[in-house]
């Protein structure tokens, strides 16, 4: 099956890059194949009805496999946990697990 990758920012995002080489990186890791698109998020509306909770998000089929439930909808820089704290970006295996069971569903 390939996997459907979606990477949310906003204009100008910090962190797009970094992300984008991420998201790079886990489908070599893995090897599963994938289409990549990248999603800019201008407004609060495409925030809300993306349910976008901060930029960079990474949705694999259409889910963000690293949501909190808690987590406000926000044009904002996005910190995920990770086992060696709070990044700017999700932890590579941690990205690779959540691409290999997206892969499989």
């Amino acid at each position: 099956m390939t996997v459907q990758i979606e990477l949310l920012v906003v204009p100008d995002c910090p962190n797009e890059a970094a992300a984008t080489e991420l998201i790079q990186a886990a489908v070599r890791s893995t090897g599963v194949s994938a289409n990549i698109a990248r999603t800019i998020i201008t407004n609060d509306e495409e925030a809300n009805e993306r349910g976008f909770t901060g930029s960079p998000t990474i949705l694999l089929n259409g889910a963000d496999p690293f949501a909190e439930a808690d987590a406000p909808i926000a044009l904002a820089c996005r910190l995920y946990s990770t086992p060696t704290g709070l990044r700017t970006a999700p932890d590579l295996t941690e990205l690779c697990r959540a691409l290999q069971r997206a892969a499989h569903s």
